[in-house]
């Protein structure tokens, strides 16, 4: 039996599981009031871009998906926003050496605003203003300053730090803050309830209409005027109209298959495919005689990694805006060919090259120009996961990312428009490559894991390039290893850097291979016998994500969740 070092949360009515107790303990209350996982999930959203806003931003990026039991269907949200249409890549490559400049010029149409909205519209129950009302006064009010969250401002001190408006909410004595200081966001606040207040000016018209008044206030209102005249101010290309007329992308989600187990994840504006794909890959391979975290396990599992790596950085981009093959790539027959290119007793020395697609003339892959080596790996301190499941067993999980404190912030909101072009390519050719109107690809990305009739799992963390392989690696861990799923989430991980960071600027080191330290060594000493580059972790480390998950049995309706103990996550189930 796997003991765990923190209890298993267990429940029959509802589970809420996310990176900040508050937040958990916010879903937690609207669902005893009447709410459904929507409602729910929205309000966590909120609340987590008010409690971890050093991770996440209101106006930045949240990868969503839901399920409703009504009708079964699995429902994803385009969760990042695109390039102004004005902007084309050549721009940076003439200006900037091929880099995209931190700082105005790096920001995309903030998509996490509509997301919320649009989800609580079509699919909650209860108005804006009552989902964001903790959020508000946790912002409003403040919260203690907890050791995590000062961790993760250190990391970004440096930069916000010469930026007045966000020093003066994040450092406003020039230092930063203590853990037990109260950590207020009045300006934030105010943005939140002005929302509120717009809805309930149209709210005698109908719960829609609300609703759609948040939406103008922010994309087409106040909002968007302040946002402009700060884009104009420092010479930013976003305008009016690229903020009027975006709207998320409700897709439908990418599929595989695992076993018995229909896998979900995003599109292939994110890493969705290359994680359900290495998945697939992994279902024509016995892993469960080889035994969990084994030297043969492990390095199946970073294989596969890479040869569905390497497919994405031939091919994943924005499908709105080109052809991606995602037909082929997750073919059960094309998963068991990259199979077959696994040697079992030796690692690929770096990135495979990607499998042949008809139709497409892909050279065998290289480097990035803008990457080096010689970087430490990329692991930012940033983005969250929250997931949800109801009485009627209504599904919401969400990845929201882009920290405020990544730039500077608009004066008198509070907000930093989303940063999330850190994450392009200016290459004229690269499938990720900036262009006008383009998404930005990015690395988060919700899954969720189905048997037909038996069981509902929910899977998410942050991590930049390591969130996708530590929630394969719970994955797994239920699925094959038969653990429950806290100590799936607290069970030793490893995590591969073969292939270019999605941030610019774009690092790889290849054959890198991090263990945490309850591995052991006698694995890591088998696994560098085999070529891979091993580097150690202590044990439960952030960098190694933090994975949150829930377990909903349909048959008995038990419910079961998994917080990971290398952040600040938490459950909370009835």
């Amino acid at each position: 039996m796997s003991l765990s070092a923190h209890p298993s949360v267990m429940g029959t009515e509802y589970m809420v599981v996310s990176g900040h107790p508050a937040a958990s303990l916010a879903g937690s209350q609207i669902l005893e009031a009447g709410g459904n996982a929507v409602d729910a999930g929205v309000a966590i959203g909120l609340c987590i871009n008010v409690l971890e806003s050093e991770m996440t931003g209101f106006a930045g990026v949240a990868p969503t998906m839901l399920r409703m039991a009504a009708d079964g269907e699995v429902r994803n949200f385009v969760g990042v926003g695109p390039w102004p249409k004005a902007l084309d890549a050549a721009y940076f490559r003439e200006n900037y050496d091929g880099l995209v400049p931190p700082g105005i010029l790096d920001t995309v149409v903030p998509a996490a605003p509509d997301i919320w909205l649009t989800a609580l519209q079509n699919f909650g129950t209860l108005s804006f203003g009552e989902v964001a009302e903790t959020a508000i006064r946790l912002a409003c009010d403040g919260f203690p300053m907890y050791p995590f969250m000062i961790e993760a401002m250190q990391s970004h001190f440096n930069d916000f730090s010469k930026m007045p408006g966000t020093a003066a909410i994040y450092c406003p004595n020039g230092d930063l803050p203590k853990v037990g200081d109260l950590f207020v966001q009045a300006e934030l606040a105010c943005t939140l309830q002005f929302l509120v207040d717009e809805e309930r000016k149209a709210a005698s018209n109908g719960r829609h209409a609300g609703i759609d008044a948040a939406r103008r206030a922010f994309y087409k209102g106040d909002i968007a005027v302040a946002i402009i005249k700060q884009q104009e101010a420092e010479g930013g290309f976003m305008t009016r109209e690229d903020l009027a007329s975006f709207r998320s992308e409700i897709e439908v989600p990418t599929r595989a298959s695992f076993g018995d187990y229909e896998l979900y994840g995003c599109g292939p504006w994110c890493q969705g495919p290359m994680i359900i794909g290495a998945a697939q890959i992994l279902s024509n391979v016995d892993l469960g005689s080889m035994g969990h975290n084994s030297a043969n396990t492990i390095h199946y599992v970073t294989e596969a990694l890479k040869l569905s790596a390497a497919d994405r950085e031939a091919y994943f981009g924005d499908p709105a805006q080109m052809k991606v093959p995602l037909d082929t790539l997750l073919d059960p027959n094309y998963s068991r060919m990259r199979r077959d290119l696994i040697q079992s007793d030796r690692a690929h020395p770096g990135l495979p090259n990607p499998g042949k697609v008809d139709g497409f003339a892909v050279p065998a892959w290289q480097p990035d120009p803008s990457s080096n080596p010689q970087q430490t790996p990329a692991n930012s301190l940033e983005t969250s996961y929250f997931c949800v499941i109801d009485k009627d067993g209504n599904l919401f999980s969400a990845t929201p990312s882009d920290p405020t404190i990544s730039g500077e912030v608009v004066p008198g909101l509070g907000i930093t428009t989303s940063r999330w072009g850190t994450r392009a390519h200016t290459g004229a050719h690269h499938p990720a490559r900036v262009g006008p109107g383009w998404r930005p690809r990015m690395s988060a990305n919700p899954m969720l894991a189905i048997k037909p009739g038996e069981a509902l799992i929910p899977i998410g963390s942050p991590g930049s390039e390591v969130l996708g392989q530590a929630q394969l690696q719970v994955m797994l861990n239920m699925l094959v290893f038969g653990m429950s799923p806290q100590p799936a989430v607290e069970a030793a991980r490893f995590a591969c850097y073969s292939w270019p960071a999605s941030a610019l600027p774009h690092t790889f080191h290849p054959a890198r291979l991090n263990l945490e330290a309850d591995i052991g060594e006698e694995i890591g000493k088998t696994l560098a016998n085999r070529g891979h580059d091993i580097r150690w972790w202590p044990e439960r480390i952030w960098r190694a994500g933090s994975v949150c998950t829930i377990w909903l049995d349909q048959k008995s309706g038990v419910l079961q969740g998994g917080a990971d103990p290398r952040r600040n996550a938490s459950a909370i189930g009835r």
